[in-house]
């Protein structure tokens, strides 16, 4: 499995719906509220052999209220 950070930017006032979303969807490994340029963080791990912009945009990008997402792929862990 490959490990991804999202950073998502909300429409005012909808990060805690979409948030909720999120969760019911029972994709990540974890979710934190952030402040900044952005106003979620979202850790998941995309299935091996599956391409990670389409399993983004299947699975999390079809939610109202997000305006942006920054996607930070990870190769090793220390």
């Amino acid at each position: 499995m490959t490990c991804v950070f999202v950073q998502i930017r909300c429409t005012p006032g909808t990060a805690y719906k979409v948030a909720d979303d999120i969760t019911l969807r029972e994709i990540h490994s974890e979710l934190y509220s952030t402040s900044g340029e952005f106003d979620l963080l979202l850790k998941l791990y995309i299935p091996d052999g599956a391409d990670v912009g389409k399993y983004i945009n299947d699975n999390l990008l079809d939610i109202a209220g997000i305006e942006r997402t920054l996607t930070t792929l990870t190769f090793k862990a220390f």
